[in-house]
């Protein structure tokens, strides 16, 4: 049995000199984005992405970075640097957790507005106050000008719905509203409503996807890791999770990934079966 070509979907959360959970520094995402770059590798924007595996033809030295919640570090650290490589990412939305207001200035310019660490940020958030730790819509309207993210769902409220609700009719319709809600002001904000879905905290079930589904969502990205291959259940992308390690542990990961055998033995063996 062939294993075919393996497309590595990356996933980041925040960029940030302040260290904490699920962070990368910014020092260590620019020498990232630069390995790539100097690497011949290509960043697919989520409709390449598709069409690769729609198509069965999976191109090598391709990969999907993706960002999880929308955090205000990304425009100020991750956006000059992915503009600096001409790099493209995917970030994935709260809806309901973005705010209007002007553009701040990011890294590179005057004024650097402080970021809070994650613990702050979820803190933060849990009291509704998000205009301090989220993106706003004129920043998400100048990445995407400046073609360095497209955006799409991580729902509307991040609510992990079976903890909230126990009928799981009620569950159901609940999470269908998020849906809606979501993609909804997607379409309203960016002039079209997204098929792609990232689960909050990568929590998914049977249920959850028929919700999705039904919501015209296609392409459904979870926490689980592994690496993209053409026979992919697309109700079940996995991602891999990159540490704030510098570019020669990110390479020697990158090159792993990258190859048919041995990123089947190397993720194999790191989850106890082959992905």
């Amino acid at each position: 049995m062939k294993l075919g070509q393996p497309l590595p979907v990356l996933m980041y959360h925040h960029i940030s000199p302040k260290p904490g959970l699920v962070t990368c520094s910014p020092e260590n995402f620019r020498a990232q984005m630069e390995w790539l770059k100097k690497n011949g590798w290509k960043t697919l924007s989520t409709a390449t992405f598709a069409a690769a595996l729609a198509s069965g033809q999976i191109p090598k030295k391709s990969v999907l970075i993706t960002f999880d919640d929308g955090y205000l570090d990304n425009w100020i650290y991750a956006h000059p640097v992915l503009q600096e490589f001409g790099l493209q990412a995917t970030i994935f939305l709260i809806t309901g957790w973005i705010g209007d207001g002007e553009k701040r200035p990011h890294a590179g310019q005057s004024n650097v507005p402080d970021v809070p660490n994650h613990k702050q940020a979820m803190s933060a958030a849990a009291v509704g106050q998000f205009d301090a730790t989220f993106m706003c819509w004129s920043e998400i309207e100048a990445m995407r000008t400046a073609g360095t993210a497209e955006f799409h769902s991580h729902t509307h409220s991040h609510t992990r719905w079976d903890h909230q609700i126990a009928d799981q009719s009620k569950r159901d319709a609940a999470l269908a509203d998020d849906l809606a809600k979501s993609r909804a002001t997607l379409s309203h904000r960016l002039g079209q409503a997204s098929p792609h879905l990232c689960w909050p905290q990568g929590y998914f079930d049977s249920h959850y996807q028929q919700v999705a589904k039904a919501a015209g969502f296609t392409h459904l990205y979870t926490t689980e890791p592994g690496v993209v291959r053409r026979d992919l259940d697309l109700t079940r992308i996995p991602r891999l999770v990159v540490k704030d390690k510098p570019a020669a542990w990110f390479g020697q990961r990158m090159a792993l990934y990258g190859q048919p055998l041995l990123s089947a033995l190397y993720l194999g063996l790191k989850s106890g079966k082959a992905h």
